[in-house]
């Protein structure tokens, strides 16, 4: 990737050519403007975060709230910000939008489903659901591998770890889907996906309501939404929107991160033959360690959330030499953090054996990522499953001509269109 002249003027951000590369904008960022204010595409203005120390101690300053009434009313007015449709569906008390004491209390109960051996025992499911559509596309010899795989493995694994139905899946898979289009679908399309998703969680919080009434025990396995409720009828004072909020926030942040991670993890290596050749000999030695360590160093490199979720300011603070104002929204940008010199060697180089990689690729403090264990055996199991069934994986168009995904928070490839011999598998 390019790198930006040390005296060049300030990069242009979030324009489609910002989009493809935003890497050199983000040295720039890192060299000459640190904390740097801009007007977001929604009219909103807010301070970028982009060197490495500076963001970390950003994540964690109890100063910085998550909850968007702390926005000041005269910057809130200038456009919106969270996910589209979240509040007038009543969606907004979820993890990402909550600092403590509640966000403690929410954190907890869902926690239960993340535990090393919940995750440990979810794996087969994650390895059947992976065969199975390799399985579909094998004999095909190509595929757009973000629609085709990377978009419906957490999907299916999320709606299977909430409790969803296997047969109202398919629904939860197209809601999804408007909501992961952003500005690639039809106008408030994400908005409506919102809406449909939040009136079928009220009906299932309903339905399982009754069905626990009527099994009374806990079950090994119980699926999260069953938790949840059993959590609020046991004295935990959960409401009805607190559950539904906490499965959406599952649902959304738990899909689309794990769809970016696989399909830029997969690019990733495409473009880096040298790298895949290298995990692919130690998978075909039974050697699985370099998988961990590379897909953490994926996740460093570029990875699926660009930019933290919102924050804002609670009283005027200063942020490497620069004043902010209480009520002022602060983004941290974990992609130009996780490139930042100062904490790794040679930022720009893809590096699977890349050691003391401690990226912020899924947050720092209380508000670290708590489906991290998920995410990573879901890419852990994807990334070393294409390689070991589809060893001839290549790109069937120029890198050039790939389009990423609009939006603030996350990145991602609009497609991923590549081929195989298939006699591969």
């Amino acid at each position: 990737m390019s790198e930006q002249p040390r005296d060049s003027p300030a990069p242009t951000l979030f324009t489609w050519e910002f989009a493809s590369d935003p890497y050199p904008a983000y040295a720039w960022l890192r060299e000459h403007a640190p904390v740097h204010r801009t007007t977001l595409p929604s009219g909103v203005d807010a301070w970028l975060v982009t060197r490495y120390a500076d963001a970390r101690r950003a994540l964690a300053d109890p100063r910085l709230s998550k909850n968007p009434q702390r926005h000041s009313a005269a910057a809130h007015a200038k456009g919106k910000v969270g996910i589209p449709g979240e509040r007038r569906a009543e969606l907004m008390t979820h993890l990402l939008n909550i600092d403590p004491p509640d966000h403690t209390r929410l954190r907890r109960l869902v926690s239960k489903a993340f535990t090393p051996r919940r995750v440990a025992a979810f794996a087969p499911r994650v390895r059947a659901l992976t065969d199975q559509l390799i399985d579909a596309l094998e004999e095909r010899g190509e595929a757009d591998l973000i629609h085709e795989f990377a978009f419906p493995l957490p999907i299916y694994a999320i709606c299977d770890l909430l409790g969803v139905p296997r047969e109202d899946q398919d629904d939860f898979r197209d809601w999804a889907g408007a909501m992961i289009r952003h500005g690639g679908g039809p106008r408030g399309g994400v908005a409506r996906a919102v809406k449909r998703i939040r009136a079928y969680l009220g009906e299932l919080i309903h339905r399982k309501r009754l069905e626990l009434a009527e099994r009374g025990e806990e079950e090994d396995g119980e699926d999260l939404i069953s938790g949840l409720i059993r959590a609020s009828d046991h004295g935990e004072h959960l409401t009805e929107n607190e559950a539904a909020a906490m499965a959406f926030i599952l649902l959304f942040a738990g899909f689309e991160t794990t769809v970016n991670l696989i399909g830029n993890g997969v690019y990733a290596l495409l473009r880096h033959p040298e790298q895949r050749a290298l995990m692919q000999r130690a998978l075909e030695e039974g050697d699985e360690r370099l998988l961990a360590a590379g897909v953490e160093e994926l996740l460093r490199y570029d990875g699926p959330v660009e930019i933290a979720t919102w924050r804002f300011a609670t009283e005027p603070l200063t942020l490497a030499g620069q004043r902010i104002a209480e009520g002022e929204p602060v983004l941290v940008v974990l992609a130009a953090a996780d490139r930042d010199p100062e904490r790794f060697a040679e930022p720009d180089v893809l590096d699977l054996t890349r050691r003391d990689n401690q990226h912020l690729g899924y947050g720092h403090g209380i508000h670290y990522c708590l489906g991290a264990p998920l995410a990573r055996l879901e890419a852990q199991t994807a990334i070393a499953t294409l390689l070991r069934r589809l060893p001839g994986l290549r790109l069937t168009e120029d890198p050039d001509d790939l389009r990423w995904r609009g939006g603030l928070i996350m990145r991602g490839l609009r497609t991923l269109p590549v081929t195989w011999n298939s006699a591969d598998g």
